[in-house]
């Protein structure tokens, strides 16, 4: 393992300039993808049941599930993904989950399940194929960032456009998820013609993250042991920033109307803006952080603050110190800074730091699969058991815990990981 490559000291006028445009353009792209996915959370189906589930919860449920599966199937076909096959990877799934939306509005309820169960599994290959043109870069911190904060702006905008088609413009609950999706059909195409042509990384760029290549399941068994306990830690983090981030992001809706916000569609947009600004300008200046492993190091620092952020604002609320509107506001920050650190630079820099030939997507893919079959687990027991809570109490209660659970895990994978890059340092 050679740790001393020379690495340049600056970027240029090119460089930079290819920087912002690639995260322009990846910010757009999946953000036009994110409204596929997920505006359909806003309709309730209220009083709508069956096996004595809730049909919003069930189509939920359907949707994470294909997504799960995605990840876990993922973990082999992301990995693998060559270069020139990726556009046709993107219009197939982009494609079909377009298409299992229209499908949603003619079918009757509750053979919508089977719709939402495609969606998710097709969408769920998305984010390994699109952050697959970001990683290996020196500005990836940067544009990686700006790619994970597109899902929280998309989050909110998405829904809000969802909100007001319902609201302004008498599209059934049905119709409205095939809507909102249609009018992001264009621009996702557009969007996609300028990733496509977006420049690849350079040799200051390899010099400094090193060269990122498909991964068979020889190289991907060695890496699973020869960091397991790492890979257990972030899993675990993952796991829990990811049902955090999959109950909020779904039943926000719901958590907005016991809040007494249920008229307000710019709920939405506005908070999650908001939060997504924040995180861009907090975790982008890791870009000027050249040294990777310490770069590795403030990550974990930076995991605890999230949950600490998550956790103090959900205590406050829940005895009654801050109001709902500002615990929202503060759980979700917090949530985002550790969550858009897993999706934006914490396997860049662990690939970096190490001097892994790999690529990110395998990474992801491994963490993200056990995160979706935690967040599946903890929605069918909330269903299945009855849980007598609403939205708000059972996520803030759900939040403390988890944040007192991540933060412990973080400091192990921070001692563990600086053992090992200790151990693997070249003489």
């Amino acid at each position: 393992m050679n740790q001393s490559i020379p690495q340049a000291n600056s970027f240029s006028a090119k460089q930079i300039a290819n920087a912002v445009y690639l995260a322009v353009i990846v910010f757009f792209t999946y953000a036009s993808i994110f409204a596929f996915r997920k505006p359909f959370t806003v309709a309730t189906f209220e009083g709508l049941k069956y096996w004595n589930v809730s049909y919003q919860t069930l189509l939920i449920i359907s949707q994470v599930l294909g997504y799960m599966l995605s990840k876990f199937y993922g973990i082999k076909f992301i990995s693998e993904l060559q270069r020139h096959k990726r556009w046709k990877t993107s219009l197939l799934m982009v494609g079909v989950a377009w298409l299992s939306l229209l499908l949603f509005a003619l079918v009757p309820a509750p053979w919508g399940m089977l719709c939402f169960f495609v969606n998710g599994f097709t969408l769920g290959f998305m984010w390994g194929v699109v952050f697959s043109y970001v990683e290996g870069r020196r500005a990836t911190d940067f544009i990686g960032v700006v790619l994970a904060v597109s899902f929280i702006f998309a989050g909110g905008f998405s829904r809000s456009v969802g909100k007001w088609l319902l609201l302004n413009w008498n599209v059934t609950e049905y119709w409205m998820p095939f809507a909102t999706a249609s009018l992001f059909a264009g621009p996702l195409i557009l969007f996609y013609i300028f990733l496509e042509k977006s420049p690849l990384p350079d040799t200051a760029d390899v010099a400094e993250r090193t060269i990122r290549l498909p991964m068979n399941q020889p190289e991907r068994k060695f890496f699973l042991k020869q960091f397991r306990f790492g890979v257990i830690a972030f899993v675990i983090i993952y796991l829990l920033l990811t049902i955090m981030r999959d109950l909020r992001d779904n039943y926000m809706a719901n958590m907005w109307n016991e809040l007494g916000y249920a008229k307000n569609a710019a709920v939405f947009a506005k908070t999650e803006t908001i939060t997504s600004l924040v995180i861009l300008a907090f975790i982008g200046m890791m870009v000027f952080v050249r040294k990777n492993i310490k770069a590795f190091r403030i990550i974990h620092l930076l995991l605890m603050l999230g949950f600490t952020v998550a956790g103090v604002a959900s205590l406050l609320f829940t005895k009654g110190l801050i109001s709902g509107a500002s615990w929202m506001q503060f759980t979700g920050l917090g949530l985002y800074i550790a969550y858009v650190l897993f999706n934006s630079v914490f396997f860049e820099r662990l690939l970096a730091a190490f001097s892994i030939a790999g690529n990110v997507g395998f990474l992801i893919y491994v963490a993200d699969a056990w995160g979706y079959l935690g967040s599946i687990t903890v929605m069918l027991s909330k269903e299945l058991f009855r849980l007598q809570l609403n939205w708000v109490s059972f996520y803030s209660q759900l939040v403390i815990v988890f944040a007192l659970i991540g933060i412990v895990a973080s400091v192990f994978s921070l001692l563990y990981f600086n053992q090992k890059h200790r151990s693997h340092k070249t003489p």
